[in-house]
């Protein structure tokens, strides 16, 4: 049976097969967003995402608002990769019919627009359809970028500096003590379980990279530390070195961890934390950190000339990073 990455390269081989076609694409399958040419001076980049009742969320831990702003929030963070700007979006739901007689789909929308109106998203479309069982979320995203200028997983060089934003671990934290039963209303986590029901995608820091042009490469961690460096890796053919002692872990995780494997298993395995891992040319520092002086950003690591390869290094000794994040197969 193919594994969830199998399958996409597999289908991104079928499409490669096609490239011989005239086409109005320019980056598609194997990215963040696609990027497709707008006018002489734009280019827009879209992206697609699934939410599955029982896979993605529970409909038992969240509510109608988490959700939808949920929703919204992660195909955000794909368009902020790109450092581009949303402009639109199509938001397509099923729902059975024990929700339809609720008030779930008015709560739902409620949480997508108080989201969308923080970075005027406009709503253009969708759909609404009944399943059987399970809810089922389509999030759709449009932004703009300069043409020729969004920043794909393809372009880190050898050493380029590498940066993530934030705090790692907590999404990953949250899910946990939801799995243990832990709910929003009653926890004394509250800023663990929002970064896994509510998470903020980093718009604003995608943004400032894009316009000022100061990533070479990036990716949103929405499969973890580990795996989303190894996709960046594999499309820059490239490596990386990474320092632990240099990790932003979320500052609960050292309170709530039973070892500090389980803290590094969080941050780097955990997924849904939907910060942005970036690689930067070090002659840009200087600019990083004026242009980024109000957001949260850590340098931890450099990119290395051994190709696919993820060494992390813990004082005096080095091992290599295997990729462990969230897979839906």
């Amino acid at each position: 049976m193919k594994s969830e990455f199998e399958l996409i390269q597999y289908i991104k081989s079928k499409s490669l097969a096609l490239s011989c076609q005239p086409s109005a694409v320019r980056i598609g399958i194997g990215d963040d967003c696609a990027v497709i040419p707008k006018n002489e001076r734009t280019d827009l980049v879209i992206t697609t995402d699934l939410l599955i009742e029982d896979v993605d969320f529970r409909a038992d831990w969240t509510t109608p608002e988490f959700l939808g702003h949920k929703a919204l929030a992660v195909s955000l963070s794909d368009v902020a990769a790109m450092g581009a700007k949303p402009v639109w979006a199509l938001v397509s739901i099923g729902i059975p019919e024990k929700a339809w007689k609720t008030d779930f789909v008015e709560r739902f929308y409620d949480g997508w627009f108080d989201l969308a109106k923080k970075y005027n998203v406009e709503l253009i479309g969708g759909d609404v359809s009944r399943t059987t069982d399970k809810i089922v979320v389509d999030s759709i995203v449009a932004g703009e970028v300069k043409k020729g200028k969004a920043i794909l997983r393809s372009g880190a060089q050898p050493d380029d500096l590498i940066y993530v934003t934030g705090e790692l671990g907590g999404a990953a934290c949250g899910l946990k003590l939801l799995e243990s039963g832990e709910r929003f209303e009653k926890t004394e986590h509250k800023n663990l379980l929002l970064r896994q029901l509510q998470p903020n995608p980093q718009t604003k820091i995608g943004q400032v990279l894009g316009v000022k042009n100061l990533a070479t490469a990036m990716i949103d961690l929405s499969d973890g530390l580990s795996s989303d460096l190894a996709h960046l890796c594999q499309a820059s053919k490239v490596g990386a070195k990474i320092f632990a002692g240099k990790i932003p872990f979320h500052k609960n995780l050292i309170s709530l961890s039973k070892s500090e494997k389980e803290k590094f298993s969080h941050a780097f395995d955990g997924g849904e934390d939907f910060e942005l891992l970036f690689t930067a040319n070090p002659e840009n520092n200087f600019y990083l950190e004026k242009e980024l002086k109000n957001h949260s950003f850590t340098l931890i690591g450099e990119v290395t000339t051994n190709v696919e390869t993820v060494e992390l290094v813990s004082g005096n000794e080095s091992t290599i990073l295997q990729p462990k994040g969230f897979r839906h197969f």
